[in-house]
């Protein structure tokens, strides 16, 4: 089971950069904090996480950033709500592939637009939305 707890920007930067690797997860690290076991020694008879946290072919990795496949990106421009989803590792809008939220936006646009502040995404599983600025590392 999951829980959301609200924390201020400078206690998610501290946690953030305390992770070890890639894969180590944030909740990997308040549990080494706090003393904790890790997550698989309480209980071995659960079933894995559906939170998959390994990275697929299919993601979409930007900068450091992993977009997971399924990611589905939203932005509104003069009037209209834009769409996109990622898919074989790329974001797919209107029909178009594009390896990066910028060249997205200016498709858009028409104009130089930063991106990772155009665009929001819910990520898999997911209700929220989120500016993708926000994921950067």
């Amino acid at each position: 089971m999951a829980f959301t707890i609200d924390v201020d920007f400078d206690v998610y930067k501290a946690v953030f950069t305390r992770r070890a690797n890639e894969t180590m997860t944030e909740n990997d690290v308040l549990r080494e904090l706090l003393g904790l076991p890790p997550r698989q020694a309480i209980d071995p008879l659960e079933p894995p996480s559906t939170n998959n946290e390994s990275t697929s072919l299919t993601d979409w990795i930007v900068k450091g950033t992993r977009f997971p496949t399924g990611t589905e990106f939203r932005s509104s421009y003069k009037g209209r709500t834009y769409t996109g989803r990622v898919n074989d590792g790329a974001l797919l809008v209107d029909g178009k592939s594009f390896d990066s939220p910028s060249a997205a936006a200016v498709a858009i646009t028409s104009n130089p637009v930063n991106g990772w502040r155009f665009w929001e995404c819910r990520l898999p599983g997911k209700s929220t939305w989120q500016l993708i600025d926000s994921l950067r590392r």
